[in-house]
């Protein structure tokens, strides 16, 4: 199962927190979104497999006037699973009726928060109440999956907050809930405002104790917990996301977008005016790859680690079976690893300190 990733690399306004390649300005929209198109079809032929799944990401997709998501959809057909991410407040009546038309079939909204104060915080956009609005809009269009990006470990967060947070993304009755904990990203203005004393990290323990609730409580609700920061209600994981963790080839269409066909990896200039420039000129705009062994060993136990399949190491070869195994071995022993059958899998207290466990699996030379 192939897919295809559009990134859309546009913002009504930066979130303190965001280190994903996007701007402000949307003078270019429209030149993007012909270059987009005019890549995929020069691309067609970089997947050999049958494309089942499209995800448009960004950046902020709803920033598209519906009229150029229409385009590239008419380049790139449907699929079984057509994902597109908004924000709450983009979601409008007229935006819906728009989207009802496209072959979108599942929504990935930005709620982060439910307290407006928090997302004064974030510089997000978006009101709370925005949030339950735009379910119900979804809803009456008949968009029977939708999933909700949460963010926990804010500065002076109290649990009690988050278990607020929480309940809010329950109420909504969603089929899937995606959440992170904040993070400080190099160049971030959140990361600067660390470097500068303006805000303190929240207690690590405190945070191990937020993942843990998050988890207990969405099991609870009938959530599947299938990859570190995703549940599910059964039947609707991220197809698309899942293909990534499985290392299933995707193209990847747009600015900074990568792609992977199973022995390289390729990644476009993370340039906006750079990349339309190059696909108008028929100029290459990537930069490619080649895995080597290592590279895909190392892949692998960074995306199947962060699923609850785990890794399978009777698939691996002899060489890399024995070196996992051997590198596994404190972990199962100390309880961060559960080893059943031929997979290893995170324990609940190996999920919250899974990049230590990975990076000790990985092959280094």
């Amino acid at each position: 199962m192939a897919g295809i990733y559009v990134h859309i690399p546009f913002c009504k306004s930066r979130c303190i927190y965001c280190d994903f390649y996007s701007q402000t300005s949307l003078t270019l929209r429209q030149r993007y979104v012909d270059a987009v198109c005019k890549e995929a079809d020069a691309r067609s032929s970089y997947i050999k497999e049958r494309v089942r799944t499209i995800y448009i990401g960004g950046g902020t997709p709803s920033q598209l006037e519906p009229r150029q998501l229409a385009q590239i959809f008419h380049v790139l057909g449907s699929a079984e699973e057509v994902t597109i991410e908004v924000n709450p407040d983009d979601v409008t009546p007229s935006f819906a009726e728009a989207l009802s038309e496209l072959p979108v079939n599942r929504v990935s909204m930005g709620a982060q928060t439910f307290s407006d104060e928090r997302l004064r915080f974030l510089r997000r956009r978006h009101s709370a109440g925005q949030v339950s609005q735009a379910v119900r809009l979804l809803r009456e269009i008949g968009i029977g999956n939708i999933s909700v990006d949460l963010m926990y470990g804010f500065p002076n967060e109290t649990m009690e907050e988050w278990v607020r947070d929480i309940d809010a993304v329950l109420a909504l009755d969603v089929e899937h809930v995606s959440a992170y904990s904040l993070q400080y990203e190099e160049g971030t203005s959140l990361s600067r405002m660390l470097e500068n004393g303006d805000v303190s990290k929240v207690d690590e323990e405190l945070e191990r104790q937020m993942y843990y609730t998050l988890k207990d409580r969405l099991n609870s609700a009938g959530y599947e917990h299938y990859e570190i920061s995703n549940f599910a209600r059964s039947g609707y994981r991220s197809r698309h996301n899942s293909s990534y963790w499985r290392q299933v080839p995707y193209l990847g269409l747009g600015a900074a977008a990568h792609s992977f066909d199973g022995s390289t990896r390729q990644w476009n200039v993370a340039d906006i005016r750079q990349y339309i420039e190059g696909v108008e000129q028929d100029k290459c705009v990537a930069e490619q790859e080649v895995l080597t062994p290592d590279n895909l060993y190392n892949e692998m136990v960074m995306t199947a680690l962060r699923t609850c399949e785990g890794i399978d190491v009777s698939k691996l070869s002899e060489d890399y079976r024995s070196y996992c195994l051997a590198q596994a071995q404190t972990f199962v022993k100390n309880g961060l690893l559960v080893k059943d059958g031929t997979r290893l899998c995170l324990s609940r207290e190996g999920l919250f300190v899974s990049d230590m466990v990975m990076t000790a699996l990985m092959h280094v030379e």
